[in-house]
């Protein structure tokens, strides 16, 4: 499941790991961003090494650069804590201050993600069988409808959080990266 990063960001250094929170130091990571990204354990399977490798990719890539304001009236400026989840079909977004005090839950359905996710998974499940045996031409093609994807659910993650955060698009993708990591269960 490549996440298809378009700033150039390929691999974390380390292979660090989302259950640690990672925090890189770096100066990109204060002001209105999150410097702290956790996923919930409870959705950690053991996956393919390609899934892991883009899981810690996101999560890196997330932490090293992003964009992450909260839009609610009197709710305290960045940086952030998150906890990314899924339950009972939700998205969750458990948001802390850099000292862990709770600010606020986010919570979406993921329905309106569910055809994009489905898609998505196809083209990649594509993409890794093509690198195999097919002609580099044939891969680009193939890479371009997952990035088009890719980006489609990032648009669509960017719309549903509009009235609770404001983002930019690579922030988006790479949330939509780990939405698409928290989906595959069992």
């Amino acid at each position: 499941m490549p996440s298809g990063n378009e700033d150039g960001k390929t691999t974390p250094p380390g292979g660090a790991k989302a259950s640690t929170g990672m925090t890189p130091a770096s100066p990109d990571t204060q002001g209105n961003s999150i410097v702290q990204m956790t996923l919930d354990e409870d959705t950690f399977l053991r996956r393919r090494p390609e899934v892991e490798h883009e899981r810690e990719v996101a999560l890196f890539d997330l932490l090293e650069r992003n964009s992450f304001e909260l839009a609610g009236e009197g709710d305290p400026p960045g940086p952030y804590h998150v906890n990314l989840a899924l339950k009972e079909d939700r998205l969750v977004f458990l948001l802390s201050t850099t000292d862990d005090k709770p600010i606020r839950d986010i919570t979406l359905p993921v329905r309106p993600f569910r055809s994009i996710i489905k898609d998505y998974f196809l083209v990649c499940e594509s993409y890794f069988d093509a690198i195999k045996t097919m002609t580099p031409s044939q891969i680009e093609a193939i890479d371009m409808g997952r990035r088009g994807l890719h980006n489609e659910g990032a648009q669509l993650l960017e719309e549903r959080l509009l009235e609770y955060v404001t983002l930019d698009h690579l922030t988006a993708r790479r949330l939509f990266t780990l939405l698409c990591v928290l989906h595959m269960r069992g």
